[in-house]
């Protein structure tokens, strides 16, 4: 247990390119909070999937063969789905928090 939180922790602080450098080529942003969350404010053009429903979403985003983008309040969901995403396969990268992530888009 404390191992896998301890490797959780550094995925989400490890170096890696930079949010800006993942957002030239085809992307989309997928926001892992619930949807009233996502309503209150978002990343203009990002899709909304909860994290509860992330595992039933895969082969859709699968087969749009894009980067995607995650992001949530803070980075801990986003952190989660990404590592979720990831292990089946997908291009999937922790963008961090919804506004960091709108702020790179520009």
């Amino acid at each position: 247990m404390v191992n896998d939180m301890w490797s959780f922790i550094k995925s989400l602080f490890s170096s890696g390119p930079s949010l800006s450098e993942l957002m030239v080529e085809e992307y989309i942003v997928v926001d892992v909070r619930t949807h009233g969350e996502f309503q209150s404010g978002h990343v203009q053009g990002s899709k909304n999937i909860p994290l509860n429903q992330i595992k039933g979403k895969i082969s859709s985003l699968k087969k749009q063969k894009k980067r995607v983008i995650l992001c949530c309040a803070s980075g801990m969901r986003s952190g989660r789905a990404t590592k979720i995403l990831r292990s089946e396969g997908v291009d999937a990268h922790n963008g961090g928090s919804w506004q960091n992530v709108a702020l790179a888009k520009k």
